[in-house]
């Protein structure tokens, strides 16, 4: 054999001897990006051209293989695991991939429709709040949640981390003035749980704006290990609702109720907040808005340059964060695309409901070092940065849910 040869047969064997453990399944139906599963020459069964969706099933090494390129490209998830939904394999992957379709066009309709005209008069109250968010806190609460080993959702502790932020919740909340519920959510398709808060509506409760993004983390690099810090990916995400919710529960009770959620398992399929939309959607719950915040630390575009993701989320809620930036923000905001299953705001977007994506920058500009033992606090952290997407939250909960406002079509 040739020494060329052999040194990649040397290169070959020692990367695969750093593979990150396989799931333990034989198959799975999952959603992805469509130029994701032809990259990797996984059949597609099922397509939509139009949303650029793909549906297939996949073996444990082609799961991995997708979370690997998605990892390459600087996504999160990078597919929605269906294997727990037995009512959409009952009723057939083609209808779900049309009402995809069926969501986009009314979004492209929106985008067409002239004289949009969309603003926000300017709030004393909501600029009070919005001068309480904290570069400080908003620092300590990644530092307690980068400090865990890992908040994978296969570790054997999946749920360490979410005891512990329950319990600091829990104390947060003891002061709050504002009706609340806080609960664990179990899920069919990870043992990990998501945290739910409940700040309940004064006059419309039934009414719901949604503020969440992941918990978990994972780490998918080279010989890698397990340490999976990912304070980017998302305690800064999961700080930004910390902030928002500490200012949130001392104000004027929202005419709607808010839900602040910190997901399970986003990184192995989008699975915790793929079950929750789904329950939402079943109950006919009236989900109003939802945000999705996960990566807001790493300025890649420059600091308060915001990526806004185009793509399953409501051009509606895209106008409406143009007008809170040009009241409230005054930072710069650019239009991107991420692909499906890139974060949890994908679940809810295939139930039909509204939602809306800032990003840290835009997505080829975000952090290179997520999903990596590296995925820390650095000198290339930027809290003040980060403190726009907690301000875009309490924007939504102050202003959004005290409106009768909602997605025109």
């Amino acid at each position: 054999m040739k020494m060329a040869a052999l040194a990649l047969l040397f290169v070959a064997s020692n990367a695969m001897a750093h593979v990150p453990s396989l799931e333990n399944f034989e198959t799975k139906p999952i959603l992805a990006d469509l130029k994701d599963l032809r990259a990797l020459n996984i059949p597609v069964l099922a397509k939509d051209e139009s949303v650029e969706v793909g549906y297939a099933i996949v073996t444990p090494l082609m799961q991995q293989r997708i979370q690997e390129r998605a990892h390459s490209v600087g996504k999160c998830g990078g597919f929605e695991d269906l294997s727990t939904d037995v009512m959409l394999q009952s009723n057939g992957f083609d209808k779900m991939l049309n009402e995809m379709a069926k969501i986009k066009e009314k979004n492209d309709l929106y985008e067409r429709a002239p004289f949009k005209i969309l603003s926000l008069e300017k709030n004393a109250g909501i600029e009070a709040a919005l001068s309480e968010v904290s570069e400080n806190n908003l620092r300590s609460y990644v530092q307690w949640l980068s400090a865990f080993p890992n908040r994978y959702n296969r570790d054997s502790q999946p749920n360490k981390h979410v005891v512990e932020m329950k319990q600091r919740l829990e104390a947060m909340l003891s002061n709050a003035t504002i009706p609340y519920e806080i609960s664990e959510i179990t899920h069919s398709s990870t043992q990990q749980n998501s945290l739910r808060v409940r700040l309940v509506g004064s006059a419309r409760p039934n009414e719901i704006i949604v503020l969440g993004g992941h918990l978990d983390s994972i780490n998918q690099s080279w010989g890698g290990g397990k340490a999976a810090p990912g304070a980017d990916d998302n305690a800064s995400g999961s700080a930004n609702l910390i902030e928002a919710l500490r200012i949130l529960m001392n104000k004027t009770q929202p005419e709607r109720t808010v839900e602040f959620f910190w997901y399970a398992g986003e990184e192995s399929g989008l699975l915790g907040s793929a079950e929750i939309a789904k329950q939402y959607k079943a109950e006919k719950k009236d989900v109003v808005a939802v945000l999705q915040l996960d990566m807001t630390l790493f300025p890649g575009s420059g600091e308060l340059v915001i990526g806004s993701m185009t793509d399953f989320t409501s051009a509606w809620l895209r106008d409406y964060l143009k007008a809170m930036n040009d009241t409230y923000l005054h930072a710069r905001i650019v239009d991107d695309k991420c692909g499906y299953g890139c974060s949890d705001h994908a679940s809810w977007n295939r139930q039909g409901y509204a939602a809306l994506m800032p990003f840290e920058a835009t997505f080829r500009a975000s952090n290179q070092k997520i999903h990596t033992a590296n995925d820390i606090i650095s000198p290339d952290s930027n809290f003040k940065h980060s403190a726009v997407y907690t301000k875009i939250a309490l924007v939504m909960a102050m202003d959004l849910a005290n409106s009768q406002a909602r997605q025109p079509y």
